[in-house]
């Protein structure tokens, strides 16, 4: 059964089955119109590129300047759909949409919540799936074999650990270093630089991150969460360090499908222009490159939902840490 929050009918896994994740690139000459009850998106041509009724749309990415209207608000307060307005290199600068913050026990909850059990369980699934990712390669070398072995070591510290968060978080960047130099095998790998944009992959990843960190932070405000009151990622301003928190076990989908991509050439250094040290996609590869990047997502979509919603359940019921979810990117489509 549905339940309800000052009213607002929150959203089931069967209602996340049918929902619809749109971008919109008005910086190509797409426009977005409505017809009745009905999101339209037109080409630069005036054809028709997708019509689908607005009771099925969960997320609006629009990517480019959009003057917004009354009836886009009413919309998405009529049908509950949250829309993201993003720059066209891909860099969120607004939220508009349905926020569901009538939850008063949860955050109640979330505000007095000061162990670090659900920070070590998030972070050892991370590693645990990045661990699992370096397993899978074929034809490992020596330091892919070693690595996998100092991965398994930092799981069991991480379960073992009893001392601060600062801390804590020490074991996150150790094995960062250790994944990523030997996953992205086949580049001239200079280390994660979040942000930085230092290189073709890093960027990527950026991309990819910040489409996958944006799903996740929707649908945690599906359920009422205060998305900047974090449990492994504590207070920090205007950071929303929950939303961190719970896309931390779902970042081996992205590093999974950029390493595919690299080696069918699918991405490239060729399609990124150099500003001021930093690599930035260039726009017409824009489209392509959320194409690619979202597939892994939307794949896994009512697995990320499940997460989100055993979370929310555990965590409402203070269950023992033995009772929350976990992902295994083994399972992932």
């Amino acid at each position: 059964m549905l339940q309800r929050v000052t009213g607002y009918k929150m959203i089931s896994v069967k209602d996340i089955e049918k929902k619809q994740i749109i971008f919109v690139f008005l910086n190509y000459g797409e426009k977005i119109s409505f017809s009745n009850d009905n999101i339209v998106i037109k080409d630069d041509a005036g054809k028709i590129k997708h019509q689908s009724t607005c009771y099925r749309l969960f997320i609006l990415f629009v990517v480019g300047h959009l003057t917004v209207t009354t009836g886009l608000i009413q919309r998405s307060h009529k049908f509950g759909f949250v829309i993201y307005f993003m720059t066209p290199t891909l860099r969120i600068y607004d939220v508009l949409g349905i926020h569901n913050k009538g939850n008063v026990l949860l955050r109640k909850h979330q505000y007095e919540y000061n162990d670090i059990e659900i920070a070590k369980w998030i972070l050892s699934n991370k590693i645990a799936n990045q661990r699992t990712l370096l397993n899978s390669l074929r034809n490992k070398n020596y330091f892919q074999e070693n690595a996998v072995k100092k991965l398994d070591c930092y799981i069991d510290d991480v379960q073992k650990y009893s001392g601060n968060l600062s801390s804590l978080l020490g074991y996150e960047g150790s094995a960062a270093r250790v994944f990523f130099g030997n996953y992205f095998d086949k580049v001239n790998w200079q280390g994660r630089k979040p942000r930085i944009k230092s290189d073709f992959v890093n960027s990527t990843l950026d991309i990819g991150y910040t489409i996958l960190f944006n799903i996740v932070d929707a649908m945690l405000n599906v359920f009422g969460f205060d998305n900047y009151c974090g449990v492994l990622h504590r207070q920090f301003y205007m950071r929303k360090s929950l939303t961190c928190d719970l896309v931390e076990p779902f970042r081996c989908l992205i590093d999974k499908q950029v390493r595919k991509a690299i080696n069918l050439g699918q991405i490239k250094q060729d399609d990124f222009t150099v500003v001021q040290n930093q690599y930035l996609l260039k726009w017409d590869n824009n489209s392509l490159y959320v194409r690619l990047l979202i597939k892994p997502i939307m794949d896994n979509k009512m697995e990320i939902f499940r997460f989100v919603q055993e979370y929310y359940r555990a965590f409402m019921k203070q269950k023992p840490i033995e009772q929350y979810p976990i992902f295994k990117i083994e399972d992932a489509e």
